[in-house]
């Protein structure tokens, strides 16, 4: 057990947390589990979850938000709660035009919203690593989303985020890895945040206004008065799809979706656990995310949603 401060309870974290609902035409199951490497050194779950629903009836829109926090840097389940936090302000506070464009199909509306809100949160989390004093790197987090409408008529599910992890989808028996590739996904939507940067300059040549100078190779100091280029960042990725009675879409956390992509035997396992009988109880739920498989010990955290 993790270390607590009798000044700072709220910043303790739960082994483990479960969360399950029906909402329109769709079974939702999530759960975030403690590692064993972690429980081993007694340090707090770096993943974190966050579970919503944003207004009512057929306009609902429900929100999986999942986020892990970097390795090996304090506060790290810190950095991955407040992610969680903030994208779920954004979307509750967008959740009508999400959920219209949804229904709607707008898929490059939604693609270019949500990625601005998921850019705007992260912001906030690299402002608080500098209110912190701390490199950006040192407090930051992957953020994976799912948002499922409540409208039973409306079978688009539409995943987004920035990050490691997995997304895949159960169907017809056989698993498919639909996570978006980062060809796919860096798009121009946000300039500064996945959008290519300009073209540089003739190796030869270096023009500025009329004047034309040889560019002899010697390495220019940074100067003062300009901000330090920023670490490149990981990718947008985003994926709209409709789903078919009968699916199950799973969305997971590194820790999980490295077993699963690895070993044959867990995906086969869930497959038995999950294509027959329905959507599985919380306990069972629960008991399944936690199978063991050797040589993966990282925190784990998956929402799967079963479709009607």
């Amino acid at each position: 057990m993790p270390a607590a401060d009798p000044d700072d309870l709220g910043d303790l974290v739960a082994d483990t947390v479960l969360d399950g609902a029906r909402y329109g035409a769709s079974t939702l199951r999530a759960a975030s589990v403690r590692g064993d490497s972690a429980r081993y050194r007694g340090e707090p779950r770096r993943d974190a979850l966050l579970t919503a629903r944003f207004g009512s009836g057929e306009d609902a829109l429900v929100l999986v938000a999942t986020a892990t926090g970097a390795r090996a840097t304090p506060g790290a389940h810190r950095a991955a709660a407040e992610a969680c936090d903030w994208i779920g302000r954004a979307v509750g506070r967008s959740h009508a035009r999400l959920a219209e464009d949804i229904r709607a199909a707008r898929r490059g509306d939604l693609k270019a919203g949500l990625h601005r809100l998921t850019d705007r949160s992260l912001g906030k989390l690299r402002a608080h690593a500098a209110d912190l004093g701390l490199e950006p790197d040192e407090y930051a987090a992957s953020l994976r989303c799912l948002l499922l409408p409540a409208d039973p008529r409306c079978r688009t599910r539409v995943f987004f985020g920035v990050g490691a992890g997995g997304l895949f989808r159960l169907r017809d028996g056989a698993w498919q890895d639909i996570e978006p590739r980062v060809a796919d996904a860096t798009g121009e939507a946000v300039v500064g945040f996945g959008s290519p940067p300009p073209p540089p300059p003739s190796p030869d040549t270096a023009q500025e206004g009329d004047r034309l100078t040889m560019a002899l190779g010697i390495t220019t100091p940074p100067s003062p008065y300009e901000p330090a280029p920023e670490p490149p960042r990981d990718p947008f990725r985003f994926r709209a799809s409709i789903a078919r009675p009968g699916d199950t879409l799973v969305l997971c956390s590194e820790g999980l979706a490295e077993p699963l992509r690895g070993e044959p035997e867990l995906a086969e396992h869930l497959i038995r656990r999950w294509e027959k009988g329905g959507p599985p109880g919380l306990t069972a739920f629960l008991a399944d995310i936690q199978v063991r498989v050797k040589g993966y010990a990282d925190d784990r955290t998956a929402a799967a949603v079963w479709e009607a």
